[in-house]
């Protein structure tokens, strides 16, 4: 994920104008997302980061955990994906990368707000006003997606970044959400450049204890 979603923490091209008003089945699936944003308190689950770069037309995959938290602070959230380690709590974010040549990365939400709230509107405790305010969004139907064996329904939803920096990163996000638990399954960013990000979430631990200490950063 997933670096550029995560130093500010998961497509089909559509019109840039707000969807929600003029459609009466998504504005369904954002009030689905409301009332499970309030019911929301932790998610944890299994991660694969599918990355295609449109230059050399090869895609890299990457595996892992990830979890969201919701706690006095707001969102928390950790990612261990490959060697690489994400911990973001209170505002305040770290990224450990043991091949960069400088192994942490520092982030801080109050430098880059607008992105930041993108993100983490992708599920995952996000509400549906949560979405509208960051996204122009469309409904591009509803899906089956098997997760651990079941089989979930899950709406898909197309995304524009309303935020101009966010579109210099991702010019669209497709997301396949759960909005009874306000949980994305899938994932799908593309970049200006053409490339394309594929993010997939299986055997979700829904508001279920989580151990965070598997996803502590290393001491600097």
């Amino acid at each position: 994920m997933l670096k550029p979603a995560l130093a500010t923490v998961a497509l089909v091209l559509v019109s840039s104008t707000s969807f929600a008003a003029t459609d009466p089945a998504l504005d369904k699936v954002l009030r689905q997302l409301d009332a499970a944003s309030v019911k929301f308190q932790s998610t944890e689950a299994d991660v694969k980061d599918e990355f295609y770069e449109k230059v050399v037309r090869d895609t890299s995959t990457q595996t892992g955990s990830v979890y969201f938290l919701r706690s006095g602070d707001g969102m928390e959230m950790g990612l261990a994906i490959g060697q690489k380690r994400v911990r973001f709590k209170g505002g305040q974010g770290m990224l450990y990368d043991p091949s960069a040549a400088k192994k942490f990365t520092p982030f801080n939400t109050g430098q880059n707000q607008g992105k930041a709230d993108s993100f983490l509107t992708l599920g995952f405790g996000g509400s549906g006003k949560d979405l509208e305010r960051a996204w122009d969004v469309k409904l591009l139907g509803t899906e089956q997606i098997s997760d651990g064996g079941q089989t979930v329904a899950v709406d898909k939803l197309a995304l524009i970044p309303k935020d101009p920096g966010v579109k210099n990163t991702f010019t669209q996000v497709v997301i396949w959400i759960d909005p009874s638990r306000s949980v994305s399954l899938k994932q799908e960013y593309t970049t200006p450049e053409g490339d394309k990000r594929t993010v997939t979430y299986s055997h979700l631990r829904y508001n279920t204890k989580v151990d965070t200490k598997k996803y502590a950063l290393p001491k600097s």
